[in-house]
């Protein structure tokens, strides 16, 4: 439906009051489309005050306009029902994706106090419309009759995922059962809301403080004014910090050369929402496991995975289960190679103690500089972050698929260091709207993501508006905006999901663009990831800041030849956090409360892989992905998807590499399609057939380039 209620996704809505709605009765401008182009958010009129009235009033006009769907004496035909519920909810939809937007990147106490009140008034409104026995009646003779009723394929891909979404929301359950999902429902909200909230204020208060710029050694002079500039706005005059980014593992431990330091940096990550105080995650984490496998009983599931994944491309836990199985002997044998190597560097450097896991970076990047002569500080004066948005992002998007990209600096931001980009077709007819929000700031979830401010539809007349939010460390001022090879990824991955949004043809809305399974939305973002270091790419945007001059050819041989470095520990990280995920989401409704770091331990024990030295990139307590981000039992995701973006980036280079007549077809046939198809069928056109694990094991250098 035209309301997008992204049952997974975070609930951002707005506090109400009678003052509120007074103010905005006349003045709110959530209560229509924007004027703007592409009816971009009006950030320069939207204050706090208008979310309250706008949520109220789309929720009121949503159920209005669900009752007479539900109640329209008319015979359902897909247009006054399917069609109808498509058009529904517009100012619902519009206010709840502004709100995300802003709410996960720039929070404030007034938009926290927003979320905590109306998070379940919002998820009550949902099982309104999805409990609703007529509007249900209606779906289901259309699905009924779907073979009789000469549908579009789209229409049809439409009214049986309608169907599915109904049953799965609890349309078929008794009235006792639905009082208890009810209920299960609006308390899974809460401590949904209540996680993010303490997990935000978590990191922030996890942050290194250190007295003694000696305990930075390592760090080079941006680093140190940046952890100088960040002491300082939090009022701490003559002391350094260190904020904490969302993964176990923090960038400065590569390079911080005080062991001390180093370990305290790394426990302030691994315990930051584990101290016992009121941000502590854990008992939240214990009671929504517990509620969640309660749910997937009252369906008859054995457990929440088995729930979740229905409409997913892997279908079963078995099937991720067995996928993930297949990458541990690989990803073992090379942990353990690497920390044997990683050891004897510590001991040939006079070290006397055992690799822990505040060493692993450390020590890995001195064998990395030992064995490739590669220095991670040699190559980030290449990469300026404009520089690589405009002429390596862009560029290799330009050349993939001929669009281009305009600044725009009359189009509103939330925040002033928001850039807004207008993109044209390869025909210059308009195709969207871009920001981009790449710093970190303490209000700021953490991680990188994209969404929509507005979605793509025929239907309703709109084109997309999109955005790519980061957390990079921004230079202190006068220093240039230099950022890691890893952030470089980051920008390439986010932008892939963007041209997911941006090449979005459908005709409704809830098939649009990314609103696909969380095993699939994955695979343009990462396939995107592998121009970075395409040599016509790379040679186009890796100039050094200062002199313009290209990267040195021996340096980017030296870069390409060190890309499978390391990876028994990238791998080994991942796939720890997903069987960690999947280990919590696969309890049965029977099982009794559980302890949040003992089943931690005894689940990831239990993984075979090496988690003393290789901790998950994500542990239970700061895991947002799975307990408020929509990826519960789905953080394989990433790495079947990689399996995916392997098999097609493998095609690529069989056809060409980096060519229109490539990007074409990947665009008509993966990145247009949304979901108006199954993703099998989706992924064997382009393909020629069934996924195939091989190319992802070559490209991380765990099998040999002959096993293809």
């Amino acid at each position: 439906m035209a309301f997008n209620f992204r049952l997974a996704a975070v609930l951002a809505v707005s506090a109400f009051s009678l003052s509120a709605e007074a103010h905005a009765a006349s003045t709110n401008p959530l209560f229509s489309a924007s004027t703007l182009p592409y009816q971009a958010p009006r950030f320069d009129q939207i204050t706090d005050s208008d979310y309250a009235p706008a949520f109220e009033r789309g929720m009121a006009e949503h159920l209005r306009e669900i009752k007479a769907i539900a109640n329209n004496r008319a015979a359902p035909t897909f247009d006054n029902t399917i069609g109808a519920m498509e058009r529904a909810g517009q100012t619902l939809n519009r206010v709840q994706m502004t709100f995300d937007g802003v709410y996960q990147a720039n929070t404030d106490d007034v938009l926290d106090k927003v979320q905590s009140q109306e998070a379940p008034r919002l998820t009550a409104h949902e099982d309104e419309v999805y409990l609703n026995a007529k509007l249900f009646a209606r779906v289901k003779s259309l699905y009924d009759r779907r073979e009789k009723l000469n549908l579009t394929p789209e229409q049809a891909q439409l009214l049986d995922i309608y169907y599915q979404q109904f049953v799965h929301a609890g349309a078929q359950l008794s009235a006792a059962d639905k009082t208890k999902l009810r209920a299960i429902n609006t308390r899974l909200s809460n401590l949904e809301t209540q996680y993010e909230q303490k997990l935000i204020a978590s990191a922030k208060n996890g942050a290194l403080i250190v007295d003694s710029q000696k305990a930075l050694a390592g760090l080079d002079d941006n680093a140190i004014a940046s952890a100088a500039k960040a002491a300082q706005e939090r009022g701490l005059a003559g002391k350094w910090v260190i904020p904490l980014q969302n993964t176990t593992q923090q960038p400065a431990l590569s390079s911080l050369t005080d062991r001390e330091t180093r370990q305290a940096l790394f426990e302030q990550s691994w315990t930051r929402a584990e101290k016992g105080d009121e941000n502590d995650t854990r008992a939240t984490i214990a009671e929504l496991a517990e509620l969640r496998a309660q749910k997937a009983a009252l369906f008859g599931y054995p457990n929440f995975a088995a729930y979740t994944l229905y409409d997913q491309m892997a279908k079963t836990p078995e099937a991720a289960e067995n996928f993930m199985q297949q990458l541990v002997p690989a990803t073992v044998a090379e942990q353990k190679r690497e920390a044997g190597v990683l050891q004897k560097a510590i001991r040939r450097n006079g070290g006397k103690f055992d690799l822990k896991p505040w060493d692993w970076e450390h020590y890995s990047d001195q064998v990395r500089r030992a064995k490739y002569n590669l220095d991670q500080d040699e190559i980030k004066p290449y990469f300026e972050l404009k520089t690589v948005l405009t002429d390596g992002v862009f560029f290799a998007a330009n050349q993939l698929y001929g669009i281009t990209f305009q600044q725009r600096t009359d189009i509103p931001v939330y925040q002033p260091d928001v850039m807004v980009f207008e993109v044209h077709d390869k025909d210059g007819s308009p195709l969207g709207l871009m920001y981009f929000d790449y710093f970190k700031r303490d209000n700021k979830s953490g991680g990188a993501w994209m969404s929509n401010f507005v979605g793509q539809s025929k239907l309703l007349g709109t084109k997309p508006v999109i955005y790519n939010v980061a957390n990079f460390t921004k230079a202190a001022p006068g220093q240039p905006q230099l950022i890691t090879s890893e952030d470089v990824t980051t920008m390439f991955h986010e932008f892939g999901h963007a041209l997911h949004g941006l090449f979005a043809d459908q005709t409704y809305p809830s098939l649009s663009g990314t609103s696909v399974a969380r095993d699939f939305v994955e695979f343009p973002s990462q396939f995107n990831e592998n121009w970075a270091l395409d040599p016509k790419v790379l040679s186009h945007y890796a100039r050094h800041y200062k002199t313009g001059a290209p990267m040195p050819k021996a340096l980017v041989e030296k870069i390409r030849k060190a890309s499978h470095f390391n990876q028994g520990y990238a791998l080994g990280e991942i796939v720890a956090a997903a069987e960690l995920d999947m280990k919590w989401h696969s309890l049965p409704a029977t099982a009794p409360r559980q302890d949040v770091d003992k089943f931690e331990t005894d689940a990831l024990n239990s993984t075979g892989l090496d988690v003393a030295a290789v901790p998950p990139r994500y542990r239970s307590s700061y895991f947002l992905h799975i307990w408020s981000n929509g990826y519960s039992a789905g953080y394989y995701a990433y790495l079947w998807t990689e399996m995916l973006d392997q098999d097609v980036f493998s095609w690529f280079q069989d056809h060409g590499g980096l060519t229109r007549e490539n990007g074409q077809r990947f665009r008509d046939m993966i990145l247009s399609k949304g979901h108006t198809m199954d993703y099998g069928p989706m992924f064997r056109a382009f393909y020629g057939k069934d996924p195939d694990i091989t190319p992802m094991l070559v490209h991380r250098g765990l099998v040999s380039e002959q096993s293809k």
